[in-house]
Formats: structure tokens, C-alpha cells, sequence
């Protein structure tokens, strides 16, 4: 096991970080309140956001980013929409899987709209209108992939990936470049549980990989200087009532978005991840291990496989270090710090 300084201290030099994620749309889990511990947090500087397909569409996700990041006033941070579509898993693909294995309750752009309203499956390209009105800033030109090899090269061995959603975009980045993993600082990545298979709400272990399974194989094969998986330990931390009383005690742009468009109930995932990127010495216990995610499309396809460092085979197997504890009391103090900050005279 590994103590918290092994994932290293608080730096003197901005951490540059790019989050890829796959942003969800209001009346759901608010993805985007995760990024308050970077935005808020001077030892990090987040030169941009891409976009992804998962918990809903990429153009519809992208357009819920945008008009977030009005609300709390950061209009300097480059949107840079990627991939609509995972590499090889379909709509079709999964419902197989379902006739053969189980019910999936969560299918994200795939939902099915007799179980949730909202969802139009077979519609990628739709963008509902919201009770928040649609964004007036846009995305930059360009694609997600090129736009993180760019950054890569251009501040080598400086950037952290914060991967929030399916790594489609990161496996095209993969494939188009093989220097870019290398020449990334980190991979930060919401997903890679071990001994959580789900819950009485019905969460799908790892929809993350589960919704792109080849791509997150071929992002965690990359030879990345480092991964870290926030997935085994962020469920214990939810949006409870005493979490929202605390964040209502102080109101900002941001707390009121989470309460308008959010509730309790919900895991704080990618907030929990982005304040250990902010502090890592947040982690009180973690472990290395190989990692890879299996592409038979059998039972196990989408699923997290592990083993032992030492064991390491030689070819198709990354090494990841598990988050499995951190400091409860001072995360979920920053974290309420990060989303009670007024970002609007900032400059971002």
C-alpha cells in the first residue's frame, strides 16, 4: 500500500489540467460542479474543456457545459467538442448484451425515454431546450483529440488529463499520436472499480468503460508517466442533506446551479477526483495495480480486470494506482470552500 505521498504534494507551479468529460444535462447529476475545485484552487489552471458522448449526447452535454460555465462566470476556458460516437460499442451492441446478461439501468445517451422522459436515443444530434435557456457562448473550433495532443506538445510532461467520462476522445488522441500519453504530466480518470458492482439505486459499475470499453483499453495500455482511478472510493461521499444545507449556508453562481438543476442522493464522482488533483495529499491509503478492460463481448465486456505489479505481463496492461481512502472531513471541506467561490471577478 502506498501513503498519500506517494501521489505527490502540493506544487509551487500551476498544475495545468485539461478535463475531458462527458457533461450532463440539467435535471441530472450535475457533472459540472466538479469542476469548482479546479477553477476555484490557485495552484491549478485549467486550459480546457472537451467534450464527449456518455451520460447524454456530446452536442447536448456540450451545450449544458457551456451555458454552466456562463452561470459562474468563466468564459476564457476553450470548449472543444470530440467524439459523438464510442469506437465500437452501439445502442444495438448494448441491448444484446442486456438479452444475453442483465438489465443495464443506466445507458446514458442510450436511455431508454419510457424510464427517462428526457432521452432520445436515436437522436445524437438534438438539444432539448432547458428551463436555463440555451448557452451564448460556443465551442471552439477544432477536436478534442487534436486539441489535447496540441496542449501536450506544447507544455510537455505538465498536463493532467482529467478523464470525467468514456475515454473515446483519449483513444483517438492514442491512436493519432503515439507520443501523446508520454508526454502528459497524469491520467486522472473517474472509473476502474474493483469490489463495487453496483447498488440498491441501480448504478452500473463503471459506465465509464462499460459505454466504451475498446477505448478505455487502448487509453490504459497507453504508456501514460502515471494513472490514477478515483472510482473505488468516491460512492462513499453523496450529495446528502447536511452536504446541500452546508452548500445553501453560503450561496454563489455555482451552489445555485447545483440546487436548481440537482438533489441529493448522488455520488460526488468527478468532485472527489478533481480535489485530489488539487491536493493529492488528500489520499490517505492506496494501492498500484495492472489494469485493463476486457473487449471479448462476453459477460465480462466493459469490466475493470486486475493484477498484481510484480505480475505484470509484458504486453496490453497499464499500471494504475487505486484511490482507496482519503481524508473524508478535508475533502468535503474544500469541496464546499470550491463551490461557495464567486468566480465571475477572476478573469476565467
Amino acid at each position: 500500500m502506498a501513503a498519500a505521498g506517494a501521489l505527490g504534494n502540493l506544487r509551487a507551479e500551476p498544475e495545468l489540467v485539461i478535463v475531458d468529460n462527458d457533461w450532463n444535462i440539467p435535471g441530472s447529476y450535475v457533472g459540472q460542479a466538479a469542476l469548482m475545485p479546479l477553477f476555484a484552487a490557485p495552484n491549478v489552471k485549467v486550459i480546457g474543456l472537451t467534450t464527449v458522448t456518455g451520460d447524454s449526447w456530446r452536442d447536448e452535454g456540450a451545450s449544458s457545459l457551456l451555458r454552466y460555465l456562463e452561470e459562474i462566470g468563466v468564459t476564457q476556458v476553450p470548449v472543444v467538442n470530440g467524439a459523438v460516437f464510442p469506437l465500437v460499442n452501439t445502442p444495438a451492441r448494448m441491448a444484446h448484451w442486456e438479452a444475453m446478461y442483465g438489465f443495464i439501468f443506466w445507458k446514458g445517451a442510450w436511455n431508454d425515454p419510457a424510464r427517462f422522459p428526457h432521452s432520445h436515443p436515436l437522436d445524437p444530434y438534438k438539444i432539448p431546450p432547458t428551463k436555463d435557456g440555451p448557452p451564448t457562448l460556443r465551442a471552439t473550433p477544432g477536436t478534442a483529440a487534436a486539441f489535447m495532443i496540441a496542449q501536450v506538445h506544447a507544455h510537455p510532461h505538465q498536463v493532467t488529463i482529467f478523464e470525467g467520462g468514456p475515454m473515446t476522445n483519449l483513444a483517438i488522441a492514442v491512436a493519432l499520436d503515439p507520443e501523446f500519453a508520454g508526454l502528459a504530466k497524469q491520467l486522472v480518470f473517474m472509473g476502474g472499480a474493483v469490489t463495487q458492482l453496483g447498488n440498491a439505486d441501480g448504478f452500473h459499475s463503471d459506465f465509464n468503460l462499460t459505454f466504451d470499453p475498446e477505448a478505455a483499453h487502448i487509453a490504459l495500455c497507453a504508456p501514460w508517466a502515471k494513472i490514477i482511478s478515483g472510482a473505488e472510493v468516491t460512492s462513499l461521499y453523496t450529495y446528502d442533506d447536511a452536504l446541500m444545507a452546508r452548500l445553501k449556508a453560503h450561496p454563489s453562481p455555482a451552489v445555485d446551479y447545483l440546487v436548481r438543476n440537482s438533489g441529493p442522493g448522488l455520488p460526488l464522482w468527478e468532485e472527489l477526483c478533481a480535489e485530489v488533483i488539487v491536493d493529492p495529499t488528500l489520499v490517505t491509503k492506496s494501492t498500484d495495480v495492472t489494469m485493463d478492460v476486457d473487449i471479448d463481448h462476453g459477460m465480462s465486456y466493459g469490466r475493470t480486470t486486475v493484477g498484481a505489479v510484480d505480475a505484470k505481463p509484458r504486453l496490453g496492461v497499464g499500471t494504475v494506482t487505486i484511490i482507496e481512502a482519503v481524508d473524508g472531513k478535508r475533502f468535503l471541506d474544500a469541496y464546499v470552500a470550491a463551490a461557495q467561490t464567486d468566480l465571475s471577478k477572476r478573469g476565467l
